[in-house]
């Protein structure tokens, strides 16, 4: 029981810095390309367009403090123009 608890004593700083080492060795990786497509897409100059008017839209919702309205016209615009950039990316490239 004692060499055990000695054992268990021992090992913990060596765990703590185990861990912090693998904390700091986190590296994001985008391992989705669809993600990248959509990104280059939503910089693409209708969907731009299409953004800046739901940004609008959400600027002049939040300003109020009661209101009926709600972005998601907007939101489908955008989303719409940029899956139509994405489809065209996506699928004139497999060709």
């Amino acid at each position: 029981m004692v060499f055990e608890e000695k054992m268990i004593l021992n090992g913990e700083p060596e765990d703590e810095e185990e861990e912090e080492e693998e904390e700091d060795m986190v590296v994001c990786i985008d391992l989705d390309p669809l993600d990248t497509v959509r990104d280059k897409c939503a910089q693409a100059e209708h969907c731009i367009h299409t953004r800046a008017k739901l940004e609008d839209c959400e600027s002049r919702v939040g300003s109020k403090s009661e209101t009926a309205e709600d972005c998601t016209e907007e939101l489908f615009d955008f989303l719409h123009a940029r899956d139509h950039c994405v489809a065209h990316k996506v699928f004139h490239s497999v060709k």
